[in-house]
């Protein structure tokens, strides 16, 4: 990670010099560092505001597509409503959508928690409804065998193999649109902040672009970046601790999976 950091920093340093753009366009890094140091109590200020909006919204989309992907999974009357709206979901742009929020929810952090939520509903229903309608054919035979014949057609039988079965094995499907919410989540929270709010990284931004502050808001995107980045391995983190079960199968993982079982 430290490695990426200096070679990004080396890479941005590089194109200054190289491209000689005046500050006012491209500061360097030592001006943004300059920046953040100067105005850090307020940076950390919006960045709470922001983290909150980013926290809550995640929780919220997560919630409510886990309930969006269950029902559709389950009730077959309610796909027919329910899938044209987790389309229309993605369909419509967000910066569309904003300005409505805005109206309908305020300058506070509510509009800001709804875009949030409303950018990661998409991933998250549809990672968890796809794992459970990819749910293993045989485990279900199984379920049915050891329920003494409850069809799991039946809203008995079908609410045990979805409890037992189903959700089970499609917590790793749902722990990938987790992890992709996490890495979108800051998207909704900033563009419902550039359209109408009092705080949070996106207001102060906007408004040291205005006043042609550079170096103030590259320094406010950096925070944000770092924001983004801390909670997607802290989100990742987290499914790994949820789901020890589901192991890594990249190149060379399976080499440390050994390694760790023979000491």
């Amino acid at each position: 990670m430290a490695i990426t950091v200096l070679g990004l920093i080396g890479l941005w340093q590089f194109v200054v010099m190289v491209s000689e753009a005046p500050p006012y366009l491209l500061p360097g890094p030592l001006a943004v560092l300059k920046a953040w140091i100067a105005w850090r109590n307020i940076i950390l200020g919006h960045a709470g505001v922001t983290l909150a909006e980013i926290v809550i919204g995640l929780l919220v989309g997560t919630t409510v597509g886990i309930a969006s992907a269950t029902i559709i999974a389950q009730v077959r009357p309610a796909r027919r409503w329910l899938l044209p709206v987790l389309v229309i979901s993605q369909a419509i742009p967000v910066f569309a959508i904003a300005p409505l929020l805005v109206l309908w929810l305020g300058y506070g952090m509510a509009s800001k928690i709804a875009m949030a939520a409303l950018i990661i509903y998409f991933p998250v229903t549809a990672s968890f409804l796809d794992g459970l309608r990819r749910t293993d054919p045989g485990w279900l035979d199984l379920a049915q065998t050891m329920t003494a014949g409850v069809s799991v057609r039946r809203w008995r039988g079908a609410w045990a193999a979805l409890r037992h079965v189903r959700m089970p094995a499609a917590l790793p499907a749902l722990a990938s649109g987790v992890r992709v919410a996490a890495a979108v989540a800051p998207i909704g929270a900033v563009v419902g902040e550039w359209v109408g709010s009092s705080a949070g990284l996106g207001y102060l931004m906007l408004h040291a672009n205005a006043r042609v502050q550079i170096d103030v808001m590259f320094a406010a995107l950096i925070t944000l970046a770092a924001i983004a980045v801390a909670l997607y391995f802290t989100v990742d983190w987290t499914m790994r601790c949820l789901l020890p079960w589901q192991s890594d199968t990249l190149p060379g993982d399976e080499l440390k999976g050994v390694a760790r079982q023979h000491g």
